[in-house]
């Protein structure tokens, strides 16, 4: 459980055990200052959903909005969360869409590649090729010349 202040509970229950410890007892204490102490009330403002039913004792009214308060600040941490969370997601979102794009180069350039490839098949069918008439007309010119002549 976490407090208002984004404590856990359990240390702020160690740290008021450690200041009573400290504390002389009441009886104990023969202090000359005067003034009563004063307990801070909570700086948040209650919330508009809730208000004080006629009859209510003040105990019950201080402790009710103690706990209001605690459910407030619980709920607008729950709220925050939801935010992030929405953050996460426009991140997710524009982590897609560059993926998305990344794939469409991707395909553009596998489909380069295939037809580089294509051209560079069809260039080497076509040396072939005509390495191969060459090598017929060099094998025909060489029967012409080694055949003697009949005249």
């Amino acid at each position: 459980m976490v407090s208002t202040t984004g404590r856990p509970v359990t240390d702020m229950e160690r740290e008021i055990h450690a200041e009573l410890r400290h504390r002389p007892l009441l009886h104990e204490a023969r202090s000359t200052h005067t003034d009563t102490p004063t307990v801070g009330a909570p700086t948040m403002a209650m919330p508009d959903y809730v208000e004080h039913r006629d009859g209510a004792t003040e105990i019950g009214k201080l402790s009710a909005e103690a706990v209001v308060r605690e459910y407030e600040a619980t709920a607008k941490e729950i709220e925050s969360m939801g935010a992030e969370l929405l953050d996460r997601v426009k991140q997710c979102e524009a982590m897609t869409r560059d993926a998305l794009a990344v794939t469409q180069e991707m395909k553009e350039t596998a489909m380069r590649y295939r037809e580089e490839a294509k051209r560079i098949f069809v260039q080497i069918e076509d040396c072939s090729q005509m390495t191969a008439e060459v090598r017929k007309t060099c094998t025909e010119l060489k029967e012409k010349i080694a055949t003697p002549a009949t005249a």
